[in-house]
């Protein structure tokens, strides 16, 4: 296995070289970053955690869509609108409790096709779309959406609390197809029952309430090394990956994988004594869960095979988001 084109093949991959222009935008908001006590997490994590009093914490996050894949499919646009900000709120051990949407279009027929796709993800998904705003004028077509979630606050899995000789247990659902409409897609849910989709992201807050994990996030864009990429960046650490342990559909170039954005998918860290039980819960709600590594101080994230390894990415000089906490 050829470990310098990986390394060239991933820090060149656009969904992970598009997340670099957050550390811009998080530097406007420095002199007001959690100015506000109900703050207790924010940039960072897949969603804001904000204490409104009680036991329990609300989750706030939002996505907007690729404009690549609006223009690819609109109804796959708003069908992942849904999907992509459930598991933000899933990948945090939280509840997720409903959604608002601002959709920008003057193509009629497009904006059906978006709401017929945020429709059917609602069904799929249980998670309703209360409200929203519609731009009906625009020379352009733009779809966002923002949801809240509840999660007890002692509970929460944030991004920035992995620990060194942590073990990194990857966990996806791969009974499903690349695409269809990009090859760094892969779809599991829309051929599946509402129940059978429920219990695979649901999973994280059985996870959560158990405390098995020291910090999470769900795998997106920037595929499962690139995820972890952020979650090692936001904690200040390093990782060691054995890349032979990284669960992966045969059918499907090894590289690709790695850079494909599983509808259902996490990476977890957490201390040894518990990956069985971890992989055991992953494995009952029907993804494939592997230990796939281990937490270093290194700040360096290492690639292996067999008996080589070839730093990814060293945080000491690069960057992922440029979020550290």
């Amino acid at each position: 296995m050829e470990l310098e084109k990986i390394v060239r093949e991933i820090r060149e991959f656009e969904g992970l070289t598009r997340k670099k222009s957050i550390a811009e935008l998080i530097n406007v908001f420095e002199s007001v970053r959690c100015e506000y006590s109900n703050c207790a997490a924010d940039f960072g994590d897949d969603a804001a955690v904000i204490d409104i009093g009680g036991d329990d914490y609300v989750l706030f996050a939002a996505d907007g869509i690729w404009g690549r894949l609006v223009s690819a499919s609109s109804w796959w646009a708003g069908y992942s609108s849904v999907l992509v900000n459930v598991n933000d709120i899933a990948a945090m051990g939280g509840k997720p409790v409903a959604m608002v949407n601002i959709l920008s279009s003057d193509n009629k027929e497009t904006i059906g096709d978006l709401m017929k796709g945020m429709r059917d993800g609602v069904a799929k998904f249980g998670v309703p779309m209360v409200g929203g705003h519609l731009h009906p004028d625009t020379p352009y077509t733009s779809l966002s959406v923002a949801i809240i979630g509840t999660v007890r606050k002692d509970c929460v899995i944030k991004s920035s609390t992995a620990h060194a000789g942590d073990c990194v247990i990857a966990a996806v659902d791969m009974d499903g197809n690349v695409g269809p409409n990009s090859p760094y897609s892969f779809d599991t849910t829309t051929m599946k029952t509402p129940e059978d989709v429920r219990k695979k992201y649901r999973v994280m807050e059985e996870i959560a309430h158990r405390k098995l994990v020291s910090a999470g996030k769900d795998i997106s864009n920037p595929g499962v090394i690139g995820t972890l990429g952020m979650l090692l960046e936001t904690s200040r650490k390093g990782a060691r990956v054995d890349l032979r342990k990284i669960p992966a559909p045969q059918g499907i170039d090894f590289i690709q994988w790695l850079k494909i954005h599983p509808a259902t998918g996490f990476i977890v860290t957490a201390p040894p004594e518990n990956e069985s039980e971890i992989i055991g819960l992953f494995e009952e709600a029907g993804l494939t869960a592997a230990n796939i590594g281990v937490i270093e101080d290194t700040q360096k994230l290492d690639i292996c095979f067999e008996d080589k390894c070839v730093t990814l990415f060293d945080f000491k000089t690069d960057v992922v988001t440029g979020i550290t906490k």
